[in-house]
């Protein structure tokens, strides 16, 4: 029988570069930067290293994109693509060859410069012949994004009005947590009227409901937590470790399929319980204390709040949205002020019992998306919320303990997905 990863890998010193339009740095840069944060908060050196796993979409082709900039001396490196999965899969890959006790301690680096690579948003790939700058009619991720929006309203009886006010009240609090991460790419607020009235990109979605083309790189140093000891001896008291992973890709025949609604996401759902099982949750909302999950699009943000089982599919509004359950507590009533809630609603509506502070970082859509950065990117939020060390105390939230986060590549119908949780250690 396969044995659980469970509290068997610690992860011990992490990096996040800023993120942004890095017109000053090359994707090398980008590298170095994030690694060598890593590595001052874990308290060791390059050569201590035994392998490392690069992960990118569009900026490296094979290991050297890695072991060139880090100048790595002959040692196992591997670079990974699984689309915008790619920032957890690579710690997935180093957290297995620790517990198989291939290696004692190991770096994964996810990366992208999506600035350079001549395209106003994520290259089309296979979306257009040869890369032509004409995408087909409907191939665009904003374009499939918005049919899940559309059927979305329409499954659950959403009026258009309604739906769009529901999915700006998402962007508003991504930007009002944004806003304040020294690090996010979009450090601007919003209110519910900009949403509402920018240029529309593909009905539903307009500006303001979709990310950003975003530079950045994050890095993540793992070992085994009986080894936390030897390796991190000064971070024994707020290393964290890995509490279940689950990685899915589906037959990808969604589009295809008659039956195919759009509304939710089955690679996220297999994929969420796969970690569940590993880290034995029986309930997401109430044990988890915050997610950082994957919003490219508004859209992306409410279904996924669904397919992760933080509510019941159809119910993200009420249970989640209008009642700021999804919002960090010190943020809730400013953040519904820009909604336009009135002070004497805001008082009739309190705060909710079972709060899951979701994107608190600013998520894709305000802290940005470089493709294989954004996993472990998310992780680190969750790594420093829990050591209590987030940057800007207004952001730190209270007694978090259990985060989980959560990627998925492709278009909706045609999925790759992954999902971690990581949390405090069971002591050994």
């Amino acid at each position: 029988m396969a044995e659980s990863l469970k509290d068997k890998v610690a992860i011990i010193g992490m990096g996040c570069t800023q993120f942004g339009e890095l017109w000053d740095k090359d994707v090398d840069d980008l590298i170095v930067d994030a690694v060598y944060e890593a590595l001052e908060d874990a308290g060791l050196e390059l050569k201590d290293v035994q392998a490392v796993w690069g992960g990118t979409a569009n900026s490296g082709v094979n290991a050297s994109s890695v072991s060139c900039p880090l100048q790595l001396q002959y040692i196992p490196a591997t670079r990974v693509e699984n689309a915008c999965a790619t920032g957890i899969e690579i710690i997935r890959q180093a957290a297995h060859a620790l517990a198989a006790g291939v290696y004692d301690l190991v770096l994964a680096v996810g990366f992208e410069k999506l600035k350079d690579v001549g395209f106003p948003g994520l290259h089309p790939g296979k979306l257009s012949d040869k890369f032509h700058p004409i995408y087909p009619a409907g191939g665009t991720g904003p374009g499939r994004y918005a049919l899940a929006a559309t059927r979305y309203f329409q499954r659950y009886g959403l009026s258009p009005e309604e739906g769009k006010r529901t999915l700006a009240k998402i962007s508003v609090k991504s930007h009002y947590s944004g806003a304040r991460n020294p690090k996010a790419h979009l450090r601007r607020e919003i209110s519910l009227e900009d949403v509402l009235n920018a240029p529309m990109i593909a009905w539903p979605l307009g500006l303001y409901d979709c990310c950003g083309v975003t530079d950045g790189a994050s890095a993540t140093i793992l070992c085994r937590a009986e080894d936390v000891k030897y390796f991190a001896p000064h971070h024994q008291d707020d290393y964290i470790t890995i509490k279940g992973i689950g990685v899915s890709a589906g037959p990808g025949w969604g589009k295809n399929k008659e039956d195919y609604d759009f509304t939710h996401w089955p690679e996220t759902e297999h994929a969420a319980r796969q970690a569940y099982r590993m880290a034995g949750i029986q309930n997401p909302r109430r044990e988890l204390d915050m997610a950082e999950i994957h919003d490219c699009f508004s859209i992306a943000e409410l279904i996924a709040m669904e397919s992760l089982g933080f509510c019941q599919k159809g119910h993200a509004k009420e249970e989640l949205i209008d009642n700021g359950a999804f919002i960090a507590p010190q943020f809730r009533e400013a953040v519904m002020r820009k909604w336009g809630t009135s002070e004497e609603e805001i008082k009739n509506v309190p705060p909710p019992e079972d709060i899951l502070v979701i994107n608190h970082s600013g998520g894709l859509k305000s802290f940005g998306h470089p493709v294989g950065a954004s996993g472990g990117r998310e992780v680190y939020e969750i790594y420093k919320q829990i050591q209590g060390k987030a940057q800007e105390p207004s952001r730190q939230l209270q007694n978090v303990r259990l985060g989980l986060a959560h990627n998925q590549g492709g278009h909706p119908g045609r999925f790759q997905c992954a999902v971690i949780i990581v949390g405090v250690p069971e002591r050994l």
